[in-house]
């Protein structure tokens, strides 16, 4: 009897941090091979058609199918397999691990691989209190009256050339991290291949992830409270992912305003950094406020205790870096300017410090495992 037709059980709870790479590899391997002869679930979404052009599977071929995995949960539910059977067949929480263990090992420079071992809610809260902690300080130490001045004026807290340069360095530190591990993960699965590298390739891993096509369970949606699925985490999705795209346009936008124009900050409603930047931050409030809750609220079998950390870090840092832009956009011309700044600049800077290090590296992975999959389904012709 399958998932689809019984209540699921819950299988046993993971540990407490991600399992060793090889455990979780050979767990995997075993898993691909028990589904690689049944092929049940091949028109659920890209992993099985991509599976079933090999039967060998070392760690590349593995990290390229666990990042190509969405998490949608169909399988498990249609496996017939599954637990409580003997072959324990549970293919969205062995991917799992297989794609944390890939985010810890493609990770630049090695010496910084253990953060993912850590409660990465942690660290990034820290990383946030401290900024503020040394803004506050700031502005305590130079010009206290600043600290509550309701001009609106963000420089005379902090200069621009010192804002400038913090969150540059920041940012371009991130940029290079994301793009080495990128770099190393491409590598290893064969997506640097130049089939795989094709302009056709990318454009249609453009098109998979901008809709994204392969979150839906085969087209009934996620699984994410229950047996019957919905179509609520996609949703969530799309308003996260652009409305981070929309608060990055606003930051471009600015630094356009700002250097090229020689318009400096505050800028008004109709300008391109707030056209920008009010939606998307809207988006990114609400979308990681959904993906929050379902988080929280996931059914036990597709739920992952050992990743929640890193999970629910990124989420939370993206989610308060929406939210503390739109209070700071509403009261900046109150006396709760200083405090807001500090808070959101807080959150800004440790988001950059932590993006080589937390679940915002899936989404470079898995735009790989998009490409190196269009090239595949070229290649073999494969319909899904």
């Amino acid at each position: 009897m399958s998932m689809a037709d019984s209540a699921p059980v819950s299988p046993p709870v993971s540990p407490p941090v991600s399992p060793p790479a090889p455990a979780a590899l050979a767990e995997a391997a075993r898993l691909m091979t028990i589904c690689n002869a049944c092929r049940y679930c091949e028109g659920l979404c890209a992993v099985f058609p991509a599976m079933e052009l090999r039967r060998d599977f070392a760690a590349g071929d593995l990290n390229y199918l666990a990042n190509l995995c969405h998490g949608c949960g169909a399988c498990l539910y249609d496996c017939q397999f599954a637990p409580p059977h003997e072959f324990a067949v549970d293919v969205p929480r062995s991917l799992s691990a297989v794609r944390a263990a890939s985010y810890r090992s493609y990770a630049w420079p090695a010496a910084l691989r253990p953060l993912f071992d850590r409660n990465g809610l942690a660290v990034a809260a820290i990383a946030a209190a401290s900024l503020a902690a040394f803004l506050l300080g700031f502005v305590l130490a130079h010009d206290p009256a600043a600290l509550f001045d309701s001009s609106g004026a963000f420089y005379a807290l902090m200069p621009h050339a010192a804002m400038a340069g913090l969150f540059g360095a920041a940012g371009l530190y991130a940029l290079l991290a994301l793009i080495m591990g990128y770099r190393a993960f491409r590598r290893d699965t064969g997506a640097a291949s130049p089939a795989a590298s094709s302009g056709g390739s990318l454009w249609q891993a453009m098109r998979d992830a901008g809709r994204l096509r392969y979150l839906d369970g085969g087209g009934a949606g996620c699984h994410d409270t229950g047996a019957v699925p919905r179509d609520r985490r996609r949703l969530f999705h799309h308003l996260t992912f652009y409305g981070f795209l929309l608060c990055f346009a606003a930051t471009v936008a600015g630094t356009a305003y700002h250097y090229l124009l020689g318009w400096p900050a505050p800028y008004g409603l109709l300008s391109l950094p707030k056209l920008f930047g009010i939606p998307g931050g809207i988006g990114l409030t609400i979308g990681t406020a959904g993906l929050l809750h379902l988080k929280l609220c996931r059914t036990p079998p597709l739920a992952d205790p050992a990743r929640f950390g890193m999970d629910t870090a990124f989420i939370a840092m993206l989610g308060l870096t929406g939210l503390t832009g739109l209070l700071l956009m509403g009261f900046r011309e109150t006396p709760a300017m200083g405090l807001l700044l500090a808070v959101h600049l807080g959150f800004v800077f440790a988001l950059f410090l932590t993006l080589p290090y937390g679940k915002f590296v899936h989404g470079l992975y898995r735009f790989g495992a998009l490409m190196l999959y269009a090239a595949e389904r070229k290649a073999g012709q494969l319909e899904h």
